[in-house]
């Protein structure tokens, strides 16, 4: 059994760690299940900070000095997208039970090593993002299983916004354009979490992808007026075959501007199922799912609301409250309850390698197999 609450040490002190719905936030006010015991950052000024802000004991300059010196049991990796397969594997060769920030990894190699190594060593991983813990997604799928909506023929996934050079974003978003980074893995991670949650595993792949703009301007926050010379693919869009003739289509952009209408639109032979925005959701009071069925009754088809609003209010209210802090308290009760994760390393290797291949897939020109499951 875990200890309780579950020691744990925070490296990366960046806006995913700190904003409103960011983890420290959520992590604090989930006491009973989590003990934040120390931060880690190599700007040493910034953990301090941070240390401050939450009421946090202990301060390391690095994951080996923390790994050294503070007593954990599992870390919360919020480094930058690059590192997240070495410093996860730092970790686990330390004994540690992970959660990482999506994505995995940023190679199928580091994947398989963090699984292999976890396996060996009885530690569990648990991958952002959290989309799969989600009510709607969670009865979307149980919809999907039970023919709701007959036979899924196609979706439509939309997962991009601007990019962090179009808004106020607090820090330097130079690093999100370059070679390494990019909006397929900063964004597009999401729809290919969500449309492989519901429907498992894909089986091809084929892309588009290149550059739109060499340089952005930075258009507000601290570094306004900052130019980025785009290295890394801003613009992706991904096809995914999932086998006797369901498709998906998924973009994974930094043009994104604005846009109205579902996230998700599943389209079956018998009905249609649509996942709203969760900004929509937050701020406009949008469903979060509806299904259209043909012969609800026979004879009638029609938009049928389901009976769960109560229960994604819920949700949406502890989303507010604890923000990207279910994740950790997901590793927590999966300690607990002797369960493997949802959001599961074997998952997020999938997504990996679909990102991988849709890359080389733009760069080749044809489709790709997938080889990886979950």
């Amino acid at each position: 059994m875990p200890r309780l609450p579950l020691p744990v040490g925070v490296l990366g002190c960046g806006v995913v760690a700190t904003s409103p719905l960011g983890y420290l936030p959520g992590m604090v006010k989930l006491s009973e299940k989590i003990r934040v015991v120390a931060v880690a950052d190599p700007v040493i000024e910034r953990a301090q900070a941070v240390a401050r802000q939450f009421g946090i004991p202990e301060v390391y300059p690095s994951l080996e000095a923390m790994l050294e010196g503070a007593d954990i049991d599992a870390v919360v990796n919020l480094t930058p997208i690059p590192v997240h397969g070495l410093t996860t594997l730092t970790a686990l060769r330390a004994g540690k039970h992970v959660v990482v920030e999506k994505p995995i990894a940023t190679t199928l190699e580091e994947a398989n090593a963090i699984i292999d190594l976890a396996r060996a060593r009885g530690l569990t991983v648990v991958v952002a993002p959290p989309n799969m813990l989600r009510p709607e997604r969670q009865e979307a799928r149980r919809l999907i299983q039970e023919g709701a909506i007959g036979k899924v023929c196609f979706a439509r996934v939309r997962s991009s916004h601007g990019g962090p050079a179009a808004a106020d974003w607090p820090g330097d978003p130079t690093w999100f354009y370059q070679a390494g980074a990019g909006p397929l893995f900063d964004m597009g991670v999401y729809g290919l979490h969500d449309i492989t949650g519901l429907l498992g595993p894909a089986r091809r792949v084929v892309a588009f992808s290149g550059i739109t703009e060499p340089v952005r301007v930075v258009r507000g926050g601290p570094f306004k007026g900052k130019t980025i010379e785009v290295t890394a693919d801003d613009n992706t869009l991904l096809m995914l075959d999932f086998g006797e003739a369901t498709f998906a289509v998924v973009d994974a952009t930094f043009n994104v501007n604005a846009a109205k209408g579902p996230q998700l639109e599943i389209y079956g032979r018998a009905g249609t199922l649509l996942l709203a925005d969760w900004m929509a959701v937050r701020e406009q009071g949008a469903p979060p799912i509806e299904l259209f069925r043909l012969d609800v009754v026979p004879g009638l088809d029609g938009w049928v609301t389901p009976r769960w609003r109560r229960l994604q209010q819920q949700a949406e209210e502890r989303a507010r409250q604890y923000g990207r802090g279910i994740i950790v308290e997901h590793l927590v009760d999966c300690l607990l309850e002797g369960r493997q994760p949802v959001l599961s390393a074997e998952h997020a290797r999938h997504v990996l390698e679909i990102m991988l291949k849709a890359m080389e897939s733009a760069r080749c020109g044809r489709a790709l197999d997938l080889t990886t499951t979950f």
